[in-house]
């Protein structure tokens, strides 16, 4: 496998490097590079199977190498960035690396690109736009079909988005159920993070629709909504994100 490290700090990129290594002796780095110019002129007359790239370079954000030359490699980050960063390249599906980097987290990179490589797909836009502070772009509003009627649901109508059957619905704070043609994982990219939260696999959740909350066993949190779900035992927030829901809350 033919890698690239572009990482300013040459310390950093030749352990990298060392550590590939020591990993799987086959992995050959073709260059070590520190900054946007030169990787941009190395990715304009060359070619790699996989990309380590640092986010902040000694001349700028390494994303705008990617203004300047069409690449379809995929790309493991190593970076310093804070959580809320990182976030940003999970939604994105990208694999990353929190420096210090360690072994063992290295080799759980590899063999997540072995497994997903073909399914990297990369926004840098959207990426650049949340490291410099932009607003995204968050949807709006949603069309709705009900046998021949077309009709338009505000974002701001939607109490909670959740799972019955194999269908995805959104309620509206009018108490009407309606299907819409998108995933909860695909809902939680397009909705602005500060109103909507997932709060386990069935339910995606508008703040303003948390009427009352209670403490349940194992530091989770059980919710009731306005208007009330059918399924008033699926309003509990799942373990696994019952931190993140706090600091939601006092977001």
């Amino acid at each position: 496998m033919n890698v690239l490290i572009i990482e300013d700090e040459i310390f950093a990129a030749e352990k990298l490097e060392d550590m590939l290594k020591e990993i799987d002796p086959k992995i050959n780095v073709l260059a070590k590079l520190g900054s946007i110019a030169e990787s941009t002129k190395w990715l304009f007359e060359n070619n790699c199977d996989l990309i380590f790239l640092d986010i902040q370079l000694s001349d700028g954000i390494s994303f705008t190498i990617f203004e300047q030359v069409s690449v379809n490699i995929p790309i493991i980050f190593t970076t310093a960035y804070d959580q809320y960063a990182i976030k940003a390249f999970q939604l994105n599906s990208i694999s990353y690396l929190l420096k210090p980097i360690r072994s063992g987290d290295l080799e759980e990179s590899l063999k997540k690109y072995h497994s997903l490589k073909s399914a990297f797909s990369i926004d840098f836009e959207e990426l650049l736009a949340n490291l410099q502070g932009k607003r995204p772009d968050y949807k709006k509003r949603f069309l709705i079909q009900t046998g021949e009627k077309i009709r338009k649901i505000e974002v701001s109508e939607a109490a909670y988005f959740y799972v019955l059957d194999k269908g995805i619905y959104l309620k509206t704070f009018e108490g009407k159920s309606y299907c819409v043609e998108f995933t909860l994982e695909k809902l939680e990219m397009l909705l602005d993070p500060a109103a909507f939260f997932r709060i386990n696999r069935k339910y995606l959740v508008n703040i303003d629709s948390i009427s009352k909350m209670v403490a349940y066993s194992r530091g989770r949190v059980k919710l009731e909504l306005s208007p009330k779900p059918e399924d008033d035992v699926g309003t509990i927030v799942s373990i696994d994100r019952s931190s993140d829901f706090r600091n939601w809350l006092n977001s």
